[in-house]
């Protein structure tokens, strides 16, 4: 898959011509899902977000149950739709003009219904034009001229809400939880053998420091998970298990280099699937992470998760579970929210890298609230 920025530089100078183009011939043909035989969803980004998607795909699901029920996805993410939805149809895609091309022609007009569960990609609404016969999406940008209905997105409640407003247009019954992720039982056992290197009566607390690459400013500093690490250890005799990509391999590496009892630590950053990433979130007793998808992984499988929040508001990407916490000082930075997703800004940090503001709304958040509430709710 090519990078993210290239993505989003031709998403948004081609996309949007060619939304412009194909909207001339676009028609506003009243929806009827009654009469689909084949729904499409369209998600193809963020482990996190697609887990936020589930209870819309599910009430789909479950009401027209007589439909059969697709969704185009990535590598990136169909594992999520494999795990809670294994009965579905994936139709796995690469984000590059080749891919797009061959989907299209393949499945060209195949489906009654498109749902563009994608907020502001023109990609995705161009192909929602050529894949499906009526098409559904948010009305963000001339790509909302391509659907037969759209949706207002909601940038002030949480996003699990705003997809199931979505697809209130064809009149479901909502799901108004996420459904597990499942995974298999070679799984399982791989992480129960990690498991049982934590002493019985040690709580085993997962730690996700590492932040997508599309936003890098989402990141509480190292140097303060670290410091939060010794006093987990030492304080509440905690074993920690650190997340991690394999790009992320070296920052989770610092982080254990400054802690003593590094016998009580165990690193997978870059060692596990993302369904054993599933399995192991499923069997610890506790997540600190920053505004990423180990949060919503935590919040399917009803793991508790205390969840750092700065350049994103909690209220619309916090825990979808009433026995976690999410941590935010919006009074930190004037610029907070500087993510929009729904609007295609996810930047960096607004402040320069070498000033004194730099990430200044992550930092604003103190190693003694973070361990406070471990103690609350572990």
């Amino acid at each position: 898959m090519a990078g993210v920025g290239v993505i989003k530089f031709t998403d948004k100078v081609f996309g949007s011509l060619l939304a412009f183009i194909l909207s001339l011939f676009s028609g506003k043909k009243e929806i009827e899902p009654d009469k689909a035989k084949k729904i499409l969803f369209i998600q193809l980004w963020s482990i996190g977000e697609t887990i936020l998607t589930l209870p819309a795909v599910l009430s789909v699901k479950n009401t027209y149950k007589n439909t059969g029920i697709y969704v185009l996805a990535t590598k990136r993410n169909r594992d999520v739709y494999l795990s809670a939805m294994p009965e579905i149809n994936i139709i796995t895609l690469r984000l590059n003009p080749l891919s797009i091309i061959l989907a299209i022609f393949h499945n060209f007009r195949k489906f009654d219904l498109v749902i563009d569960l994608e907020e502001y990609l023109n990609a995705s609404a161009v192909m929602s034009f050529f894949l499906g016969k009526q098409r559904v999406g948010f009305s963000t940008g001339i790509r909302s001229k391509l659907y037969n209905s759209a949706k207002d997105y909601d940038g002030q409640q949480h996003v699990v809400d705003t997809f199931l407003g979505l697809v209130k247009i064809i009149d479901v019954k909502p799901v108004n939880s996420l459904p597990r992720l499942s995974y298999n039982k070679e799984i399982e056992e791989k992480i129960q053998a990690i498991m049982r290197k934590i002493p019985k009566n040690a709580k085993a607390i997962a730690i996700a420091a590492g932040a997508a690459e599309s936003a890098k400013s989402r990141m509480w500093p190292a140097n303060k998970f670290a410091e939060l690490s010794k006093q987990l250890l030492e304080k509440l005799g905690c074993f920690l298990i650190f997340l991690g990509s394999e790009k992320e391999k070296s920052l989770v590496n610092d982080i254990i280099k400054k802690i003593d009892k590094t016998n009580k630590t165990i690193n997978t950053a870059g060692r596990i699937s993302v369904a054993e990433l599933f399995c192991l979130i499923d069997k610890v007793d506790l997540l600190i992470a920053n505004d990423t998808g180990p949060v919503h992984i935590a919040s399917a499988q009803k793991t508790k998760a205390i969840a750092l929040f700065g350049p994103n508001l909690p209220k619309r990407f916090g825990p979808y579970q009433n026995y976690s916490i999410s941590i935010y000082h919006p009074e930190a930075c004037g610029y907070s929210p500087c993510i929009n997703v729904h609007l295609g800004k996810v930047p960096d940090c607004l402040y320069p890298e070498n000033s004194k503001d730099y990430q200044k709304c992550m930092k604003s958040i103190q190693v003694k609230e973070v361990f406070k509430a471990v103690e609350k709710v572990i």
